[in-house]
């Protein structure tokens, strides 16, 4: 069964320079990266970036 899961945060104050969301190439580029770490790295901090490139190309938009 898949969950729904919701991230929550706080903005940061208005005197704290804001910086822009990524473009669907960039989290593309990061997916592709953190897929990469996972085959490179063997032990449970590459298998978490796989798990986490999979949790966060399942969000990406497709074009």
């Amino acid at each position: 069964m898949e969950t729904d899961e919701t991230v929550i945060g706080d903005y940061p104050e208005a005197d704290e320079p804001r910086l822009p969301l990524l473009t669907a190439a960039e989290a593309r580029d990061a997916v592709a990266y953190m897929q990469l770490l996972e085959t490179l790295d063997l032990t449970p901090r590459g298998q978490a970036a796989g798990q986490l490139a999979a949790n966060l190309a399942r969000r990406l938009p497709t074009d």
